[in-house]
């Protein structure tokens, strides 16, 4: 298994950014996907998932600090996973990792949002937000 992050770089406050996860070993259909990051003086925190899905429909889930700004998605033909990053804040300013887990995120009772939930990871990718 292998996820390799690209398109990481620096961005304007109020811009956009694009992030890219191609990923190789694993399907969408029965890995759910997530993007963490990881700031200095910060835990590693998670922004944004998509859960494993039937090849059609897959659900979203956002950390509050990134819900409305931030937008994760798939592409089952590329096998990459995205993170559109628009009106980007300082604050967004990190290393942003890929993830996946070989299990829903969601289980009908309780969301795996934290790092430790995770399988497997990528090396990360820079994001720096210029104010």
């Amino acid at each position: 298994v292998q996820l390799v992050e690209s398109g990481g770089g620096l961005g304007h406050a109020g811009g956009s950014l694009k992030l890219s996860c191609a990923v190789t070993g694993i399907t969408f259909d029965d890995h759910a996907m997530a993007w963490f990051r990881h700031a200095p003086g910060k835990e590693r925190e998670g922004v944004a998932y998509i859960d494993s899905g039937d090849g059609v429909t897959y659900k979203t889930y956002y950390a509050d600090s990134v819900k409305g700004r931030f937008t994760i998605s798939n592409d089952n033909v590329k096998n990459t996973v995205y993170l559109e990053m628009n009106n980007l804040k300082s604050d967004d300013t990190a290393i942003y990792y890929c993830a996946a887990r070989y299990s829903p995120i969601w289980d009908g009772s309780y969301y795996a949002t934290r790092p430790d939930e995770y399988d497997y990871w990528g090396q990360g990718t820079q994001v720096t937000v210029s104010s």
